[in-house]
């Protein structure tokens, strides 16, 4: 019975040997006809070309430069010497009039800092951060000269004025 059962094994894997699948190599191959590729060709490599840095000696941007006297010798230029006064270390944006006072038949204003601290100040005093001078002070406005210094190094005056701030309110 063995020899019966391993005999009807052979011929049924006998069975499964046939070339039954050659439609199905013949549509792969066909499949394949005609397709070609097309990469497009390597790039030419350009040969490195070594770049040396030489700006060792300039000025860092990120750094603030620092003021320097104009070579030329100008007519106008700050007194780097002279002590700063407090009004000094706000920049002219940020300080405000908040009203006058007259002592001794001048007229004095009176500004405010941002740390809403006050100070009285008269023709002649300094202010702001780019060496103001008042030069006038009204009932309504303290005009300033500043002395800037240009991208070339020289030396600029320019004028500015700080507004009553009531009068600043009502603008608005």
């Amino acid at each position: 019975m063995r020899a019966a059962v391993a005999m009807l094994l052979v011929l049924a894997l006998s069975a499964c040997g046939g070339d039954r699948m050659d439609d199905l190599k013949q549509f792969v191959a066909d499949s394949g006809k005609g397709l070609r590729g097309k990469v497009p060709p390597v790039p030419e490599v350009k040969p490195y070309e070594p770049f040396t840095y030489n700006a060792f000696d300039l000025p860092d941007p990120f750094k603030p430069r620092a003021l320097k006297p104009s070579k030329g010798g100008g007519a106008i230029q700050p007194d780097l010497n002279r002590p700063k006064e407090a009004l000094e270390a706000y920049p002219l944006e940020s300080l405000t009039m908040v009203g006058t006072m007259e002592k001794d038949h001048s007229i004095q204003a009176i500004i405010k800092t941002p740390d809403k601290s006050l100070y009285r100040v008269k023709v002649g005093n300094h202010m702001g951060q780019n060496f103001g001078l008042i030069t006038r002070i009204t009932d309504s406005e303290v005009d300033i000269k500043e002395i800037v210094q240009g991208s070339g190094g020289d030396w600029t005056e320019r004028t500015s004025s700080i507004q009553l701030q009531e009068q600043q309110e009502q603008k608005k």
